[in-house]
């Protein structure tokens, strides 16, 4: 028995220390290793932030050449991976759980796994599963819909040719910055669950499949990720239902229920990713001539802000961006998982280089005096 006081969720507990991402809940502010999130959003592309946050330092241009080439050699998968996510798929499988069951499988395609806290073998690793991550989902999304598997181009940037592999069409330059964008957005977060997984998983000396399996699994979870896939249930459904937007969420506040997209664990103010996500969304609005989605999420925030002093997270606009870029639905947290990967590799990288077993301890809350009773006398 114990008295020790309990932090549930182990909310306030500093557990590491990391020179990835630094958050500033109160003024919303969010760094990549010195660099502002917007200035990322708005100079880089997500093969410069990967590089950024595996390296230390943004490349030069030949090493960033060199990166992104190791990225787009690394994108195609063996023939058995393929045939495996061509069953998941007919078996009725989530997006999410093909992602983690394909990943793990990777690990049988390595040849060199006896020495998983080797930096090197880790960067290795981490280019090889980042590169086939997008081609794992988009030729799961085409084979569940019975369409034939594109492979992947050695051409395209990273967010672009996952637009062509999930579309077979390849996208303009406004969804292909969009998505850009919003991976470079979600690449890293601080220690959020998945995060944490994945470095506990790599504290006991597991392999860096696990963890990203492990991290997979963790953002699977309602309460980490999915938060845009409801966001746009709920734009489609004011939508379908000719709603005024404010009218509806009153109705859905008066009746008890939580509004998808807004409040966040760490800021107490606008999320700074969901400003630079609003933006993007009202451009593909313009762009396609159709600016609804936009309206009706900019008259929710605007309320929620006035009456409730509620903001908005990334996932309130990551909703209708991904939306109108022909993304499905059940696609949202995929893709995040596809962005976080950054900081996850990140992270085990780090865990890795200062390591020591994640080992918490709990309050016993049990009897110390129970008497057992023989199984013929129960």
């Amino acid at each position: 028995m114990s008295d020790t006081p309990i932090k549930r969720g182990l909310e306030g507990v500093v557990v590491t220390e990391s020179d990835l991402s630094y958050i500033d809940g109160l003024k919303g502010i969010l760094i990549y290793r010195g660099y502002s999130i917007e200035e990322l959003a708005e100079k880089s592309s997500f093969e410069e932030v990967l590089y950024l946050l595996w390296h230390g330092t943004l490349p030069d241009a030949k090493s960033l050449t060199e990166f992104s080439d190791d990225l787009k050699n690394n994108r195609e998968l063996p023939d058995g991976v393929l045939q495996t996510i061509v069953e998941l798929a007919n078996q009725d499988e989530t997006p999410m759980a093909a992602l983690r069951t394909i990943v793990s499988m990777l690990s049988g395609y390595e040849s060199n796994l006896e020495s998983p806290i080797d930096p090197t073998l880790v960067l290795q690793q981490g280019i090889r599963i980042t590169a086939k991550m997008p081609t794992i989902l988009a030729a799961f999304d085409r084979a569940r819909n019975g369409e034939k598997i594109i492979p992947p181009r050695k051409d395209l940037s990273h967010a672009a040719n996952f637009l062509y592999m999930l579309t077979a069409s390849e996208p303009n330059e406004t969804k292909t910055n969009t998505l850009d964008t919003a991976l470079i957005l979600h690449c890293d977060h601080g220690i959020n669950a998945s995060t944490f997984a994945a470095r506990v998983t790599v504290s006991t000396l597991s392999d860096l499949h696990s963890a990203i399996a492990s991290a997979i699994g963790t953002l699977a979870g309602p309460l980490h990720g999915g938060a845009n896939q409801r966001v746009m249930m709920m734009l489609l459904e004011i939508d379908a239902s000719n709603s005024d937007p404010i009218k509806w969420v009153k109705k859905q506040i008066e009746k008890g229920k939580k509004i998808p997209g807004f409040g966040h664990r760490v800021y107490k103010t606008k999320d700074p990713r969901a400003t630079i996500l609003g933006s993007m969304s009202e451009e593909l609005g313009t762009s396609a001539g159709d600016g609804r989605w936009h309206e009706y999420s900019i008259s929710i925030e605007d309320y929620l802000a006035q009456e409730k002093k509620l903001a908005s997270n990334v996932d309130f606009y990551s909703a209708s961006a991904y939306y109108q870029m022909g993304i499905p639905i059940d696609l949202y947290t995929p893709i995040f998982a596809l962005s976080r990967i950054g900081g996850w590799v990140g992270h085990v990288i780090e865990q890795y280089s200062e390591n020591r077993l994640i080992r918490p301890r709990a309050n016993y809350t049990g009897p110390l005096d129970s008497q057992y009773v023989p199984i013929d006398q129960r």
